[in-house]
């Protein structure tokens, strides 16, 4: 990403809308580094990487408050949050691997 971008122009390479950015900034997670000569806001290039970052974590299952409080802690801390939730996400995974195998025994018996 090339230094500073506007909202929009954020929103198209993330392939994000204006309200996801604007609850980020609600949130107190991120927010405009500056505006244009029309007013625009702007989004500096270490911005943009936190709001994809962002969107990463709530990828993985975090809620903003708890993104927050993610990239608020301590590396040890983070890194405890970031071991949990992959815990989490595994024994989720194995579950819907289990149903799947439950609906090919199924799907074999007709």
């Amino acid at each position: 990403m090339a230094s500073e971008k506007t909202l929009r122009e954020v929103c198209e390479n993330l392939n994000i809308t204006r309200r996801v950015v604007q609850g980020y900034e609600k949130a107190g997670l991120v927010h405009a580094t500056g505006k244009n000569k029309y007013g625009h806001l702007l989004y500096d290039e270490e911005t943009q990487n936190r709001i994809a970052q962002i969107r990463f974590y709530q990828s993985m299952g975090f809620r903003l408050k708890e993104i927050k409080a993610l990239t608020e802690a301590s590396r040890e801390e983070a890194i405890l949050m970031l071991q949990k939730q992959k815990e989490h996400l595994t024994a989720e995974r194995n579950g819907i691997e289990k149903i799947i195998k439950q609906v090919e025994i199924l799907l074999s018996d007709f």
